[in-house]
Order: structure tokens, then C-alpha cells, then sequence
């Protein structure tokens, strides 16, 4: 074990769930900051069969990441996982959906999740502005970098803290320690470069960025986008939680 790793599980906190939806994906610069706060990591894959615990008594929250798929496939994983959001929910325990995450957190709470009616995209870095709510809350970053075709109703008793101009719901917040966010904050520059060269043939879709300008916009919106990140984990797994 290396020995970053023992210091972090000596910390005394609870690992935190972090669920994701392909073999090669990784918890990017999500993983990293948690392990730098002191949370061990307990990685599970259910696509690729790996269950998820009954119960998070034993873990300090969850995080579910993005991937290809859509949280309206019939794939039994899906569904399963839909179902499964139904525990850190119950137990209160803190949760945080990034994208594909966040879309089954609205389709457990009874809401929508579907395309802009003209089927465009948001594949690249777009604009996002707080709500009142969300200002309240931190300082949020003006550009976001986005990889999705599709967007999410906001639930019923949910508190919207981020719009943006073709998918308005951005991020919102459910209870005490429930968060989606529809962007992406966790990828490293290793993984920006996997995803631009992987899914350039998405390029094509209405309203996507080419290449260059996924990578010159990092160069640029990134560090305010990576200082939000740990701030915003800080207040779901640093912070006592109390409906606001």
C-alpha cells in the first residue's frame, strides 16, 4: 500500500462510494481531492456486476459519476441503480450526482430526464449562473466544461442553485445532503484528452465545441472551475447539513 494511502485511512473518516460506469473510467480530480481531505475511496463498477451496499452506515456519502449511457436505458444496472439512490436519500447521508449521476437522482425523485427539443448538445465549456439560492451557498465558476445530450426536469422540492442558456437546470440541490450538478468539474487534463479524442465523432452534434476549443478553454476556465470543486465538496462532506 503506498503510504499516502495508509495516512488516509488513518484520518478516521469513512470512505466514500464512488460509483462509475465503465471499466477505464476514474473519480479524476474528485477522487484525488477527497483522498487529499482524507476519504478513503471504495470504487464500485455495477455495469460490471459489482454490487452496492444495502446500507451507507459504513461510508461517509456517495458520489455517482457520468458515462455513455442514459439514465432512461432499460439496461437492469440502470434501473437498479435508480432504485438503489432511494439509500443515501433515506439515510440522509451526503450524495452528489455528476451528470449521468446527477439524471438518476432526478429520475429516483420523480423527474424528467430528456433532450432540448431541437436535440442540441452542450459538449464543451458553456456558461452556468447561480440563483439566488446557489450565491448564498459559495462562489460559482462562470464557464463549466459540459459532455451530455440530454438534461433533467427539477424535481419537486428541489432548490435549483445553477441555470444555464440551452439546459437550464445546471445543479440543484434535494434536502439536506443531496446535490446534482448536470457539468463536469472532476476531469483531469489526462482525461480531457481521452474524452476529445474518444468522442470526437460526437463533435458533429448541434451546438458541440470542437477539439481545440475543449482544450483551449481549460487552459483558460479551468483553475476557477478546479478552486469551486473543493469548495463544493467541502460543503457536502465538511459541512453539517440542515434544510435551508
Amino acid at each position: 500500500m503506498h503510504p499516502d494511502r495508509r495516512l488516509l485511512t488513518r484520518s478516521g473518516k469513512q470512505p466514500v462510494l464512488i460509483v462509475l460506469h465503465q471499466e477505464r473510467s476514474s473519480p479524476g480530480r474528485v477522487g484525488q481531492m477527497l483522498e487529499e481531505k482524507g476519504y478513503p475511496l471504495d470504487i464500485r463498477r455495477p455495469v460490471l456486476g459489482q454490487s452496492l451496499p444495502d446500507t451507507l452506515a459504513g461510508h461517509a456519502g456517495a458520489v455517482v459519476f457520468g458515462g455513455p449511457m442514459s439514465a432512461n436505458d432499460p439496461e437492469e444496472f440502470v434501473r437498479q441503480e435508480i432504485s438503489w439512490l432511494n439509500v443515501p436519500l433515506k439515510e440522509n447521508k451526503p450524495f452528489l450526482g455528476i451528470c449521468l449521476g446527477a439524471q438518476m437522482l432526478v429520475r429516483q425523485l420523480g423527474g424528467k430526464v430528456e433532450a432540448d427539443r431541437e436535440q442540441r448538445t452542450e459538449i464543451g465549456w458553456y456558461p452556468i449562473r447561480p440563483t439566488e439560492h446557489g450565491r448564498l451557498l459559495m462562489p460559482w465558476p462562470k464557464m463549466v466544461y459540459h459532455f451530455h445530450r440530454e438534461g433533467f426536469s427539477l424535481p419537486h422540492g428541489a432548490k435549483l442553485l445553477a441555470t444555464g442558456d440551452i439546459y437550464p437546470n445546471q445543479a440543484f440541490r434535494y434536502g439536506e445532503n443531496a446535490w446534482g450538478v448536470q457539468f463536469h468539474a472532476e476531469l483531469t487534463r489526462a482525461m480531457m484528452h481521452r474524452w476529445v479524442v474518444h468522442g470526437a465523432h460526437r463533435f458533429v452534434l448541434p451546438n458541440a465545441q470542437q477539439g481545440r476549443e475543449h482544450l483551449e478553454g481549460r487552459m483558460i476556465f479551468d483553475a476557477p472551475l478546479k478552486a469551486w470543486l473543493s469548495d463544493f465538496l467541502d460543503l457536502i462532506f465538511e459541512t453539517p447539513q440542515r434544510a435551508s
